[in-house]
This record gives C-alpha cells, structure tokens and sequence, in this order.
C-alpha cells in the first residue's frame, strides 16, 4: 500500500483561525475601528458565506485575511501557521502558494491575453508547465477559445471566468471570493457563481465568499454574519 502523504498542518487544526482580530485606521475625525474582536474558525474543505451590510467590516477582514491589511490586534493563522508577523515578502509567497482571490473588479491586466493573465502569476510563483496549467484552468471555466484574446476583448462574464481560472489554476488552501458577481448583470452572475462552486467541488478548496445576498450564501456549508465588525450569529446552512 502507497505511504499516505504527510498532512500540511496539524489534524484537527482549522485551516484558518482567526482570534480577536482588530483593525483601526486613522481618519480625519479620529481612529475608526473597523473589526472588533472577530473570531472565527474555518474548517478545511468547508465553505463560509460570510454576510452583513455596507461597513460592517467584510472586506476589510477579507483583506487581512489575504495579508493585504495588517492587523491592529490580534492573530490569524493558515494551515496552522500564523500570518499576522509575516513581512510583505513572506506574505506575497503565502498569497501565491495558499490563497486564491477574486473581486468584485476583475483585475486583469490588460495588455495581457486571457492566457498570461493566468500564467505569469504562475510562473511567479515558480510553478513548472505554468502555461499548460493556464490553458486546463482556462479550459475548466469555457474559455479554452479564448486563450489570445485581451481583456478588453472578453464580455464581463468571460473576464471573471479569468479571473476564476487565475484564481484556481495554482489550487490554493484558501479561496476568499468578494462580491464575485457585483458588476455582473443577474444571469451572468448565476452562470459564474454556478461556475465557482463547480470548481470548489472538484478541487475541495476552501472558501470564503463575502456577498450581500442570502440566497449565495445559503449555498455555502454555513453563514456568518458581520456586523459592526464583529461576528454576531454563525447559521448552518
């Protein structure tokens, strides 16, 4: 029998577990607190709507999570590691192993086709046949005819089929998935969410998707409700 593989972090451990996180950013009338104490466990392979309204603190979690933002207070840790006293460049090297993004704005490059647009994050990362995975990761999301084309050339939805494929093709621990949809109109934006959750099944990633609506979140293994920066009821879904 073929020796199981050794286990990325600790059994038992949540891939991600966040504990009283804090994050307070001056302004013009003074310090404003933006997350409060947060604490939140993400198991792996699960799938976490997390919701609430404007300014309750979403996207800025998000961010931290994704060493994006730094922290005032308090610890986050992925596959067991903590990642809150990471410099940048040990950060942009967790960013390229573990975590996946998508955002709301597609964030192509676009001088670049749809291909190295999936590509040269790959080949950043040091990742061998990086052009091969683009094009099976372009394949995955329908695009597979569209590889020479720029993002200029895409309609909304192909570009965040990009986007997706970027965000998978290095098959991240994490995907942290805010608003995927926003600047899509509705039947587009069911054909890349229906899309995103095909890929999550077949890749068992982890994912965080922030929406505002109940519905996609009820599609996840469980909701979580922010507000006011703070984490105020966790629902089954």
């Amino acid at each position: 029998m073929d020796a199981i593989p050794p286990s990325p972090f600790p059994p038992g451990v949540p891939l991600v577990r966040i504990r009283d996180l804090h994050l307070t950013v001056p302004s013009a009338a003074g310090p404003v607190n933006i997350l409060r104490g947060v604490g939140l466990d993400i198991a792996k392979g699960e799938a976490v709507g997390l919701i609430g309204p404007s300014g309750s603190g979403k996207t800025s979690l998000l961010m931290v999570l994704a060493g994006l933002e730094r922290a005032t207070a308090g610890s986050v840790s992925l596959a067991g590691q903590e990642i809150t006293d990471l410099n940048e460049d040990a950060l942009a090297r967790l960013r390229r192993a573990q975590i996946g993004i998508v955002f709301q704005a597609f964030h192509l490059i676009p001088t670049m086709t749809a291909l190295e647009n999936v590509a040269v994050p790959l080949e950043l990362a040091g990742l061998r046949d990086a052009g091969g995975r683009a094009r099976a990761a372009l394949d995955a999301v329908g695009l597979g005819h569209r590889l020479t084309h720029l993002p200029g050339q895409l309609s909304g939805g192909e570009q965040q089929r990009v986007a997706l494929a970027r965000a998978f093709a290095p098959e991240p621990a994490l995907l942290l998935a805010d608003e995927p949809t926003g600047n899509l109109d509705h039947a587009t934006g069911q054909a890349v969410i229906d899309l995103l959750f095909e890929l999550r099944r077949r890749t068992g990633t982890t994912l965080l998707l922030i929406t505002h609506d109940r519905d996609l979140a009820a599609r996840c293994d469980r909701q979580v409700h922010l507000s006011d920066g703070r984490v105020d009821e966790a629902v089954a879904a």
